[in-house]
Formats: C-alpha cells, sequence, structure tokens
C-alpha cells in the first residue's frame, strides 16, 4: 500500500506540506520541501526499525536466548525486502527509480532495531545476574 503512486511524495506533499506550513508559517518554501523529505524518510526508518523487531520476534519463536545469527538473518531479511520494495516502486507509475540509497536506509534502520534489541537483552540478562545475586546473598 505504501509502495503505490498514493503514497508518492508528489501526493503526500499534498497534505504534507499545507500542514508543515501551518506549523512553521515564517519557513521558506525549500525548507517545507526539505522537512517534507525528511518527515518521509523519517518513516522509512521507524518502519523498518519496528519491521526488524517484530521479524526477530518471529525467528525467535519465544525462545529466551538470543544468538546473533538470529540479528543476522534478520538484518538480512530486512534488506531483502527493502530491496523487493524498492524494485516494487522502480515499476509503479509516479514513484520513480530504484534507490540504493533507500535500500541502505532502510537496511541500516533494520540494523539499528536489532543493535537496540540486543541492549535491551543484555540490560535484561544483568538485571536478572543482579537478582539471583542478591537471593543468593542477602544483604543484612
Amino acid at each position: 500500500m505504501f509502495s503505490t503512486a498514493d503514497f508518492s511524495s508528489e501526493h503526500t506533499s499534498r497534505y504534507i506540506i499545507p500542514l508543515l506550513h501551518w506549523l512553521f508559517p515564517h519557513a521558506l518554501p525549500d525548507m517545507l520541501l526539505q522537512l517534507h523529505h525528511l518527515l518521509r524518510k523519517g518513516g522509512h526508518v521507524g518502519e523498518y526499525f519496528v519491521l526488524s523487531l517484530f521479524v526477530l520476534r518471529g525467528v525467535r519463536a519465544g525462545r529466551r536466548e538470543a544468538h546473533l545469527t538470529w540479528a543476522l538473518l534478520v538484518i538480512a531479511m530486512v534488506a531483502g525486502y527493502a530491496a523487493l520494495d524498492e524494485w516494487h516502486q522502480s515499476w509503479t507509475p509516479g514513484r520513480g527509480s530504484l534507490e540504493l540509497s533507500d535500500i541502505l536506509l532502510d537496511t541500516s534502520a533494520g540494523a539499528g532495531g536489532q543493535f537496540i534489541a540486543a541492549l535491551a537483552v543484555l540490560f535484561m540478562r544483568k538485571r536478572e545476574q543482579s537478582a539471583v545475586k542478591q537471593k543468593v546473598f542477602p544483604e543484612k
């Protein structure tokens, strides 16, 4: 749905540029176009970040352990999906050509999701270890 012509920059600018102009009435038109571009790219980052977390959840299949190979598999899957999305957009009227920079941005967002997931796992393990340590050696 988001890869269709309805979500091309031309179509979304009809709604987003007036909103940005309302929020920033003194902004120059070039600045509004740059903000529109940043919002669209930020949307991609958010989508692929969350996608990578959901795919990791599926790969883990409820198991508590975490493996680097799972994260690398997820990043590869996100990269593949990003490439297919760009390929699809290249065939969609009004969407433009295949952009390697968009694939790299989307893949980087997926890798960022895996990095944050790894930090969360490390944090939870550290909390569990300190809880076990407190049970074994209770404070007086």
